[in-house]
């Protein structure tokens, strides 16, 4: 079976001036609202960094949607509608779904992975909770796994193995972002944390939102969701090591940049419910460099089982079509991706980055003092 799809190419030149102009609004939402991918996708190849910009926007757009939409509902409802018209050929005039609908022709992203990641935003919608950590992963699988699973898809890869390992990555990034907002999401009345745990921890789940507090039986159940978020991270080197040489700096980074989050989280004695954990400028200059020059890592002789949570979506991945040629069919349609491989000077520019975001967190750290 056929594992990797040809990298499709075009010369930048051919874009439209309606394609540029999405891309650019797509590479401004995530430079704006996703600081990390951001970065990390500077040193992704541009066959994979501009069509990678463009699913992110989408998927940036969705959950800011359901998040902050007044009928959480209706947004649902108008999110189902316009990834129906982004797989219908009549996506909407809107930046980040005629850049959508161009990455899922080309790349033969199935709608079952975009839908998955629907339902995850409506279970937030639903304000849902999860028992157990298996009911966790089901939920981290469709707001995460998904996008790991579209991420390898846009990378050629098309293994079962290579796909798992990119839903894993998913996964886990996905329990270090609880493992950092645990105090931001009590005091929004929501709890993703394993209700099981809790109880097992000796907290009562509505009392403990109701007046949320750092102790010590909080600071277990985020050991035990670290550990696991760690175990699956771990299972990522035999997934980094089936990526093409050129994707493997981009994708180590946002590895090492989310773990890094957990890690601060340890750092700080388990205590995110009255902080948010920061990784410093420097440990992540540190583990960007760490990123570049890792780039072969073991390969798992006997590859772990799929985390049954990531299944159908590994199954929906492995059997949709190859793409075929890229074959431009009029204005909007143009593809934008080709490779780039100057990966020292995207270096340079994510230390940069890196250093323009600290100073914004400083300010906003120090403007949040102020307001007390």
């Amino acid at each position: 079976m056929q594992t990797t799809s040809p990298a499709l190419e075009l010369p930048r030149q051919a874009l439209t001036r309606e394609a540029q102009a999405d891309l650019a609004a797509c590479r401004s939402t995530l430079r704006e609202g996703s600081y990390t991918f951001f970065a990390a996708s500077l040193i992704l190849p541009r066959a994979v960094r501009e069509p990678a910009s463009a699913l992110y926007a989408f998927c940036r757009m969705a959950d800011d949607e359901v998040d902050t939409g007044a009928d959480k509902q209706a947004a649902m409802t108008d999110l189902r509608s316009r990834l129906e018209a982004v797989y219908g050929g009549r996506a909407r005039p809107e930046p980040c779904d005629r850049a959508m609908a161009a990455v899922v022709r080309h790349f033969a992203i199935p709608r079952a992975l975009p839908e998955a990641l629907l339902d995850g935003f409506a279970w937030d919608a639903e304000g849902r909770r999860y028992d157990t950590l298996e009911d966790l992963h089901r939920y981290a699988a469709r707001v995460a796994g998904t996008v790991g699973a579209m991420m390898a898809l846009l990378m050629g890869v098309r293994s079962v193995e290579g796909l798992a390992r990119a839903c894993d990555l998913g996964v886990a990034m996905q329990l270090s972002n609880i493992a950092r907002d645990v105090g931001e999401d009590a005091r929004m009345g929501r709890v993703y944390l394993p209700l099981q745990w809790l109880r097992e921890a000796g907290l009562d789940p509505e009392a403990w939102l109701a007046a949320p507090q750092f102790n010590d039986a909080i600071a277990s159940v985020l050991q035990r969701l670290l550990a696991e978020a760690d175990r699956l991270y771990q299972r990522v080197d035999d997934g980094i090591s089936r990526l093409p040489l050129g994707c493997r700096p981009g994708i180590n980074a946002a590895r090492y940049l989310y773990a890094a989050i957990g890690h601060e989280v340890a750092r700080c004695g388990m205590n995110s419910v009255d902080q948010r954990a920061v990784v410093p400028r420097a440990r992540k200059a540190r583990l960007l460099a760490h990123a570049m020059l890792n780039l072969a890592p073991g390969r798992a002789r006997a590859p772990a089982p799929c985390l049954p949570a990531n299944q159908f979506l590994v199954d929906a991945a492995v059997g949709a079509a190859l793409p075929g040629p890229c074959q431009p069919q009029g204005a909007g349609q143009t593809a934008w991706w080709r490779v780039d491989e100057r990966l020292a000077a995207r270096g340079v520019r994510v230390l940069e980055m890196f250093e323009r975001l600290e100073r914004q967190e400083r300010t906003q750290g120090m403007s949040k003092l102020g307001a007390r």
